[in-house]
């Protein structure tokens, strides 16, 4: 039987240290889109099912780590076939301009339409997925200019239940961690109609 011999590390040349490296960020990775996979199993749905729910007119505080939190209108309109969302985030939440989420349910899968006035519009396809008190908009694109795992989260709120939190987080694949930072968190309040 013949013996291979067993490299030790500071023997390995610089590539394969190299696609050590990269082996086990895609491990990492498909760990993280199995153990998603897993716990949305059953739960995907299509845009109608959120749609109505959260449209309306909304304010609350708009709030990043390390930054003060400011206060924002949302306004969010359901087509008349609930195959698309447009949420509109108005100025001060991060930009001097507001903000345009455009969802839009293309088969099975949901694309993003994104501007801010600023940059330059971004388009990301998601898919969204239904648990108790919460929708999740799952996908992959860019966040700071990094590769990333992207989650958009719904979460209902309030006793009445008739208030959302919008949290948006990011798994960015250039990380060893295999956990989600939140980027930025939205309250959508029910927006007070003014007295007569």
């Amino acid at each position: 039987m013949m013996k291979v011999p067993l490299l030790l590390p500071s023997q390995m040349s610089l590539s394969s240290a190299k696609l050590t490296r990269t082996l086990a960020i895609f491990v990492s990775v498909l760990a993280v889109l199995i153990s998603a996979s897993n716990s949305y199993a059953n739960t995907k749905v299509p845009l109608k099912d959120f749609c109505r729910q959260i449209a309306g007119q909304w304010q609350g505080s708009a709030a990043s780590p390390n930054a003060e939190p400011k206060q924002v209108d949302t306004q969010v309109i359901c087509s008349s076939d609930a195959k698309q969302l447009i949420f509109s985030v108005s100025s001060s939440s991060r930009f001097n301009t507001s903000e345009t989420w455009w969802f839009k349910q293309k088969f099975q899968a949901i694309e993003l339409d994104y501007s801010n006035g600023i940059d330059t519009e971004v388009r990301q396809i998601f898919t969204l997925y239904q648990r108790p008190e919460r929708y999740t908009f799952v996908g992959k694109g860019e966040v700071n200019q990094r590769p990333a795992l992207i989650q958009l989260m719904f979460i209902k709120q309030g006793t009445a239940q008739d208030s959302w939190l919008w949290q948006q987080s990011a798994h960015y694949l250039d990380d060893d961690s295999d956990s989600y930072k939140v980027i930025r968190t939205i309250e959508l309040l029910p927006k007070l109609k003014p007295k007569p």
